[in-house]
């Protein structure tokens, strides 16, 4: 008609599939068949709304491949882009040389992009592609120096000393880095790029904090291997917090950076910090700490990696702050709670703490009826999801992406901190986020998340009175609290097996002048849990 009418589905009565060739995908991944799948939708009808069918097909024609296609790379060519009105930049520093690129952040356009890169945000597209030029002009240099009569290569070495020819030096394990040569950074043109603002926009027109933390771990992946500059396999060992300071604005442009601030015998911490770059100046909103190790790639043994030689006081400082929380961490591990061995002091007083919280739930398990209606039992509040690890979630290694894993526990804690709390709540920090085991392609994770402890007063527990400022000056001062806890499961059905494969800590404020139900555990296990997160959160904020 010559007339414009608004067309929804009303509802849909059946749907058929009709497959008219079986699929194969053989085992070791070569070759898939041709198939024709037909889609025919139905829809009733009534006096007031019209009728039709829609019939769709689905045609895959024969194409034989030699790896998964997951696997393999592709360069886009600028002929085959979408115009774009802004482009992010990744800047990053290795060897003590600087080199900046550019790509369309619609498409990516102009660089070797990873195909695992062209299923992931802008971001992490134009992170991955620097780390992989940068692995390529380590090959050549690494070619280079086994070409060097006067300087052989070590052959009792697991990182490949090179000769940068910038700066004629040569790097490996034996040579010491400065937290300058290892500094990265990419930019977010907000303000002239619509396509990326869209991608970052939340619907209550907020910056995603899902994609942030994306970023955040692909960042940190190329500043370790600025760090490393050598063949060995680097890893996330895991994520010590992540802390907002003040709420972001929508639209300002953004710049995420990030370098090495401390290196032990085989693991380095990593500091990241996200400005706001369109109030005037750089306005820091958001800090971040992650942990990396170095594997060798023939044995998956951690391996030593070059030592940090700070160069200004700031940076004594984050490497001293670093070098004391390594210490903390193994006091946690050796006093962590497990069965069979003997109980520590700390263990001993959680314990203590634990038995007081249990015997505040008494009320909720023997006598409910009688129970203070502000409480409610922790096994109430949990929320749980699952999906299957689908290829278009690896990263460079054939992994799932860590960061798409924290995107999607932090989505579920989100979820459940808004259905506890019955107001829209503000991400605040991440706490001491665990990779204990890596998650493969097919696998089936379930992601189980639950309300830890709530502060209902917004109580300073955690060592601060407010977390940050908004733009109009308010505080999450006296603001509700919720501590949310995340575990993903690696589910094998066919074995009837489960492992967890990483843990997540959450803090959201829920809205001024709301409050929220006391979370109490219902039994010794939840009791525990609660009081070492509980502990922990306090130490936090000392350190």
């Amino acid at each position: 008609t010559h007339h414009i009418h608004t067309i929804a589905t009303a509802i849909c009565h059946k749907i058929t599939i009709r497959q008219s060739e079986s699929t194969i995908w053989t085992s070791d991944q070569k070759m898939w068949t041709t198939q024709t799948l037909r889609y025919g939708v139905f829809r009733g009808s009534n006096k007031r709304s019209a009728s039709w069918g829609a019939t769709i097909s689905l045609n895959v024609r024969p194409t034989l491949t030699m790896k998964p296609w997951w696997s393999m790379e592709r360069k886009l060519s600028s002929s085959s882009s979408s115009s774009s009105t802004g482009n992010p930049t990744s800047t990053s520093r290795s060897g003590g040389t600087t080199s900046s690129s550019k790509s369309s952040a619609t498409t990516g356009v102009g660089a070797n992009i990873p195909m695992a890169g062209q299923h992931q945000n802008p971001i992490v597209a134009r992170l991955w592609a620097a780390r992989e030029e940068s692995k390529e002009r380590l090959a050549q240099l690494t070619k280079e120096k086994k070409e060097h009569d006067a300087s052989p290569t070590p052959s009792n070495s697991s990182t490949v000393c090179v000769l940068d020819p910038a700066s004629g030096k040569w790097y490996g394990s034996e040579s010491s880095k400065t937290p300058r040569e290892s500094e990265t950074s990419i930019d977010y043109p907000f303000s002239t790029d619509e396509f990326l603002l869209e991608s970052y926009r939340s619907p209550w027109n907020q910056i995603r904090m899902g994609r942030i933390l994306e970023d955040l771990d692909a960042l940190a992946g190329n500043v370790a291997f600025h760090h490393v500059y050598g063949p060995q396999v680097i890893v996330t060992a895991g994520v010590d917090r992540i802390r907002l300071r003040k709420r972001p604005m929508i639209g300002h442009d953004q710049r995420l950076s990030g370098k090495v601030t401390w290196v032990g015998k085989s693991s380095m911490e990593i500091r990241m910090v996200c400005s706001d770059e369109g109030s005037g100046g750089e306005e820091e909103w958001l800090e971040a700490y992650f942990t990396f190790v170095t594997l060798d790639r023939e044995t998956n043994k951690p391996t030593s990696m070059p030592p940090l030689v700070p160069e200004t006081e700031e940076e004594r400082a984050h490497f001293e702050m670093g070098a004391k929380k390594a210490e903390q961490k193994k006091l946690a591990r050796k006093n962590k709670f497990q069965v069979g061995r003997p109980m520590t002091e700390t263990s001993l007083k959680m314990d203590k703490v634990a038995a007081q919280l249990l015997e505040e739930a008494s009320p909720l398990l023997r006598m409910p009826s009688l129970a203070p209606p502000d409480t409610i039992l922790m096994s109430a509040t949990q929320m749980q999801n699952a999906l299957m690890a689908q290829p278009q979630a690896l990263n460079l290694h054939g992994r799932v992406f860590g960061g798409f894993l924290m995107r999607r526990a932090f989505e579920l804690a989100f979820a459940n901190a808004y259905v506890h709390g019955g107001s829209f709540p503000e991400f605040l920090e991440v706490d001491d986020i665990s990779f204990e085991a890596p998650v493969n392609v097919g696998d089936l994770i379930v992601f189980q998340s639950r309300v830890l402890y709530t502060l209902p007063s917004g109580e300073s527990l955690l060592g601060s009175s407010s977390y940050y400022m908004h733009e109009d000056g308010a505080t999450t001062h006296n603001r509700p609290l919720v501590v949310m806890e995340v575990v993903a499961w690696v589910t094998e059905p066919e074995n009837a097996s489960v492992k967890v494969s990483n843990t997540f800590h959450f803090t959201f404020a829920l809205g001024e002048g709301t409050t929220c139900r006391r979370v109490l555990p219902g039994n010794i296990d939840e009791a525990r849990r609660m009081a070492v997160r509980m502990a922990l959160d306090k130490e936090q904020n000392h350190v």
